[in-house]
């Protein structure tokens, strides 16, 4: 299974900024990279309270696999996000 490089705060703030600045999602900058890489830390808190409603498993995911390794991996990455703050 291929690893990010980047943390999954960043990637998700990264979504989040792209949601709101291009113009294939809510706004309407049709080239928004650019952009994104310069605001996407704006977006960090979104993505750790994101991460944190993550943190219990629907029962779709709880039937897919490990409840209890789900949880880890989720608060690795709260913490993660925590102490590059």
């Amino acid at each position: 299974m291929p690893v990010a490089t980047t943390s999954l705060v960043e990637r998700i703030a990264r979504v989040i900024a792209g949601r709101v600045l291009s113009a294939n999602a809510d706004g309407d900058d049709p080239s928004a990279g650019d952009k994104v890489d310069e605001v996407w830390f704006m977006y960090r808190d979104d993505a750790v309270s994101i991460l944190k409603t993550m943190r219990e498993p629907d029962e779709a995911a709880a039937s897919a696999g490990d409840a209890a390794v789900w949880e880890r991996m989720i608060e690795a990455s709260i913490e993660s996000a925590a102490a590059s703050a």
